[in-house]
């Protein structure tokens, strides 16, 4: 999917809504006795209208062992090609082992987008790149509490770390075919991040649950293609426990897209 194409999705819909499917067995309605497949089924179909992305984090499927790869495999399937699809994995290694987390993400998963982590530099990064149509979203500023613990470290000239990691990236990758994962619970921050990246897109977490604040992200960080995908999992994914459950899950992703059908007419340039 083009960076044209998303934004078409994001019109469309009137939502930059990413669903994040962090499937847990233990938090799902007792109903489903574990059947992660068939939980993911019903939010999907509950939240397909409403959302133009979906973000597997794979963690949750690994720990299933083989069935676990199966489900996340199947899952990917089921989402369909009219959404982005993003595996949370947060990769990060060297060249020859990068290109192999690619290959499974892309080739065999069949996901649009892969989260990767930057530390390593530019020769871990560069195998995800060579995907044509497929995007490499890179861990900038995120929203845990460790953040601080490096991201703001202080570099040459006062920088932060995380800005020196979102500005030297631009060279690697254009705005077609590179994210940044920019944390909401540090809406204030999005202004100078933007700044830094005009053109990228953000994959934004941390709204819902982590009470990210949805309108000052928005507000500081909306470029001309909107260049915004806001992820909520657990607020959507959990907020029924009974078996209704994918109809509280809908009510609570329809509350999330009317706040974003706002933003767009307001801060969409």
């Amino acid at each position: 999917m083009t960076r044209a194409e998303l934004f078409a999705q994001i019109q469309e819909k009137q939502s930059f809504l990413c669903v994040g499917l962090d499937a847990d067995p233990k938090k799902m309605p007792p109903h489903l006795k574990g059947d992660v497949l068939a939980f993911n089924k019903a939010i999907i179909d509950a939240t397909r209208d409403l959302c133009v992305a979906y973000k597997p984090n794979t963690a949750f499927y690994e720990a299933l062992g083989l069935d676990g790869m199966r489900i996340l495999k199947d899952t990917i399937a089921y989402i369909g090609e009219d959404h982005f699809v993003i595996a949370d994995a947060k990769r990060g290694d060297i060249g020859n082992t990068s290109r192999y987390y690619a290959s499974f993400a892309f080739n065999t998963l069949g996901a649009n987008a892969i989260t990767v982590a930057p530390y390593m530099g530019a020769d871990s990064v560069e195998p995800f790149l060579e995907y044509e149509g497929k995007w490499t979203i890179l861990l900038a500023l995120t929203s845990n509490k460790g953040s601080q613990d490096f991201q703001h470290a202080s570099q040459d000239g006062g920088v932060p770390l995380y800005a020196k990691v979102m500005t030297r990236a631009t060279d690697w990758g254009s705005a077609d075919q590179l994210m940044f994962v920019c944390g909401a619970t540090k809406a204030e921050k999005f202004a100078e991040l933007r700044a830094l990246t005009p053109d990228h897109f953000f994959l934004v977490p941390g709204i819902g649950a982590q009470g990210g604040d949805l309108e000052g992200v928005c507000k500081n960080g909306m470029n001309d293609h909107c260049g915004l995908l806001v992820n909520s999992s657990r607020g959507i994914l959990y907020a029924g426990q009974d078996e209704d459950f994918a109809a509280a899950s809908r009510a609570a992703a329809l509350s999330l897209q009317t706040q974003m059908a706002k933003a767009l007419k307001n801060y969409l340039p």
